[in-house]
């Protein structure tokens, strides 16, 4: 089979807990678009926190074929066991170089070689390596592997993910960022070909905080009281990214968001 002229990329925004599964499997068995690849942020699927296999072996069956991770990647211990044969879970790249597991993987998707990163930020976040000099070594490593690059960029704050954006344009198809659950509206392509998205959003419950019960948040931020975040109940959303790249330039055609309610 010959390579495509475009590759098509469904990323899915952070998958939160039973709603966000529950959501993903009926949007992707209801759907007549059939990507070239699906991608889809996991750290939150075990109840809100964490990975756990039988999760993953659930988001396969949907048709998901790369995972990336953040801060909560770790949460369940059960993922030490197997994310290290896992070859297409990925955790972020600035980890310390010993961490168990990986920050990027190469994938064939119809035809065409690319690849996916995932990188944390550190701004309120975790003190980790600098995701920019970091996404400069896999970049070097992976030249001649891949012209299509996505990254997923797990942060906290705007300004650190737009200053991604623009520090890879030009050598990426696309920065996504995930982490704050909330769709933002600003996709663009920048000047130099990479497709922009500061938040994906996520998959999971629509009438909490981001993803997590009310009470439990208003007992924390009010009340100023210790309290163990739950899901919210009620219908659930899904966030994402449909995004169309150039198999021969690596560089992005379009990126539309991705909006699926119950």
């Amino acid at each position: 089979m010959s390579p495509a002229q475009k590759i098509t990329i469904l990323f899915l925004g952070d998958i939160i807990g039973e709603p966000g599964r529950r959501i993903v499997r009926q949007y992707l068995s209801t759907q007549s678009l059939r990507p070239d690849l699906i991608v889809a942020n996991v750290e939150n699927i075990a109840h809100g926190f964490g990975v756990q296999p039988k999760h993953i072996n659930e988001l396969k069956e949907c048709g998901i074929k790369i995972f990336t991770g953040g801060n909560h990647t770790f949460d369940k211990r059960e993922v030490f066991d197997f994310i290290d044969s896992e070859e297409t879970l990925l955790r972020p790249a600035n980890y310390p170089p010993n961490t168990p597991g990986r920050g990027y993987c190469i994938y064939q998707a119809n035809g065409v070689s690319l690849a996916v990163v995932n990188l944390m930020g550190r701004v309120f976040m975790e003190p980790l390596q600098s995701p920019y000099l970091v996404a400069d070594e896999i970049l070097e490593k992976i030249r001649g592997e891949a012209k299509i690059i996505l990254v997923d960029f797990h942060a906290e704050a705007t300004a650190e993910k737009v200053a991604m954006g623009w520090y890879l344009d030009g050598r990426v198809s696309t920065v996504v960022g995930t982490h704050t659950h909330v769709q933002t509206a600003d996709e663009r392509i920048l000047p130099g070909g990479t497709a922009y998205l500061t938040d994906a959003g996520s998959c999971g419950p629509r009438d909490g905080v981001i993803g997590m019960d009310k009470k439990s948040v208003f007992r924390r931020l009010i009340e100023q009281l210790p309290s163990r975040f739950e899901i919210a109940e009620g219908s659930a959303q899904l966030n994402g990214a449909l995004l169309e790249i150039d198999a021969e330039s690596g560089k992005a055609i379009s990126i539309t968001r991705v909006q699926h309610f119950e």
